[in-house]
């Protein structure tokens, strides 16, 4: 690294407060991740004034700053040399910025924890299940199918299928394996849980309300006790709640157990206990209440459309700066895996994403009428406006929108509006894909046009606000 780097990261430890301000850090592949004593003593506007920084942000008990991948990790290894601090895991730095959270705060970080290793696989299936529906859905390209046009094409589209809804089918065993890694077990006993409460051998959930309705729901005699033989395919509560049962059950045992038995007694028991608990106790109820949470978001929408569509494309933007953004997966897969099969809600969000990405690229458009040119800005704001139409706005919303703050106004804004037109018409996606312009491609094909109605709004709403504000009120000057 030049010494010109070194002089730079010299600069971001004098902006965020000194050495002595600095608990602990650590970085991931763009941004240094670090706990601060007191986030008071950053300077935001000299610190982000620096070259090498493409923005910062406070989230989550960490302060982090954007510096780009590749080169992050040779600034992280000056900053240790200048400081002498010591490399930690991810895991520490969460585990001291979780000190400084609420209750609140603390909740949000453990969803967080648990869905975030697991949204890979749900993006990739949604996208999947998206190009499922290009093949199959009628009046596409014609008033039938590409699969009926091109029969050729029918098995492939079969496998494209199987491979999609495997994620969502499993769901619990994905759930299970990092929740019960986040509370401390063994994360494969975590997938081998999930898998017990979709086993084949059990009444599918989604057969449920038909054998209720019929009559015919098959059932066990448990300790004199009528249990439903029942699977929880597509649910979310059964799995979180028993995965932290089963963490507990085996911490104990670890504990307790002589290590000689212990493969033959700490997992089976911890197995046995929870899954008994599971399907006579966990599951019922947690079910009961992952139903009545899903019913009540769709009577809001069902009745209030326009207002839920309104609220949460207006204060989605908000959500992702205090990370509660995370608290909505669950209940996105919950829709899904319900009677309506779908969800309202992310297509909201993707259409959000879109927003943020317009008010960037209207700042592009702004420095062209700046005085003074600044390439960094320019370069910034054009590129992160790219990544928020592809369904990834941090950059934009740290390193532009928040920055300048009338051009993350102006995107709520636009997607508010948006939200409610998508509220109003109750707009579904099958599924959970990437949030952004290649998103269309998730939503259920009779809701395309009002969709793509949605996209022109965040398109152009917050790229013309951003624009006007800055030219009109700002007079061009894009001071932070």
């Amino acid at each position: 690294m030049s010494d010109v780097n070194r002089d730079q990261v010299r600069q971001i430890i004098e902006a965020i407060g000194g050495q002595e301000n600095i608990d602990s850090a650590t970085h991931c592949v763009t941004r240094l991740r670090f706990v601060l004593h007191d986030d008071s003593k950053v300077d935001k506007k000299k610190l982000e004034a620096i070259d090498i920084v493409k923005g910062s942000f406070a989230n989550s008990g960490q302060y982090q700053v954007v510096i780009g991948q590749g080169l992050v990790d040779k600034v992280y290894k000056v900053l240790a040399e200048e400081t002498g601090i010591q490399e930690v895991s991810k895991d520490d730095v969460k585990n001291a910025a979780a000190k400084k959270m609420n209750p609140v705060q603390r909740t949000v970080k453990l969803l967080a924890d648990i869905f975030i290793p697991i949204l890979p696989a749900i993006v990739t299936a949604g996208l999947l299940l998206g190009l499922n529906n290009v093949l199959t859905v009628e009046g596409l390209f014609g008033s039938e199918s590409l699969v009926a046009m091109y029969p050729q094409w029918a098995d492939l589209a079969g496998v494209i299928s199987i491979i999609a809804s495997a994620a969502f089918n499993f769901l619990p065993a994905l759930i299970g394996w990092s929740a019960v890694k986040r509370f401390g077990g063994n994360p494969l006993m975590g997938i081998v849980l999930g898998l017990v409460l979709v086993h084949p051998g059990l009444l599918s959930a989604y057969d449920y309300p038909d054998a209720v309705r019929e009559g015919t729901v098959p059932t066990w005699n448990l300790f004199g006790l009528t249990v439903e033989s029942i699977g929880y395919q597509g649910q979310v509560l059964p799995v979180l709640f028993a995965a932290y049962l089963y963490s507990l059950i085996e911490k104990f045992l670890n504990r307790k157990v002589h290590d000689s038995i212990k493969l033959l007694v700490v997992a089976p028991v911890s197995l046995l206990v929870t899954s008994l608990a599971a399907f006579i106790a966990i599951g019922p109820l947690t079910f009961a209440a992952g139903t009545a949470l899903a019913d009540g978001v769709i009577w809001i929408f069902n009745n209030f459309g326009w207002l839920g569509g309104l609220i949460y494309g207006g204060v989605y933007g908000i959500l992702v700066i205090t990370g509660m953004h995370h608290t909505f997966l669950p209940v996105d897969l919950q829709l899904i895996s319900s009677n309506i099969n779908g969800t309202f809600l992310w297509p909201i969000l993707a259409l959000s994403n879109i927003a943020q990405g317009s008010a960037a690229f209207a700042v592009f458009a702004l420095t062209f009428f700046a005085k003074k040119q600044d390439e960094k800005l320019k370069g910034l704001a054009s590129s992160s406006g790219i990544s928020a139409w592809l369904g990834v706005t941090e950059p934009a919303l740290f390193g532009v929108n928040l920055r300048f703050r009338f051009p993350f106004i102006c995107a709520l804004i636009g997607s508010a509006i948006a939200g409610l037109l998508l509220g109003t018409n109750f707009v579904l996606a099958n599924s959970i894909g990437v949030g952004g312009v290649p998103g269309i491609i998730s939503i259920q094909k009779e809701f395309w046009l009002i969709f793509s109605i949605g996209m022109a709004i965040v398109i152009i709403v917050p790229f013309v606000l951003t624009l006007l504000y800055g030219l009109l009120v700002k007079k061009g000057k894009l001071d932070d």
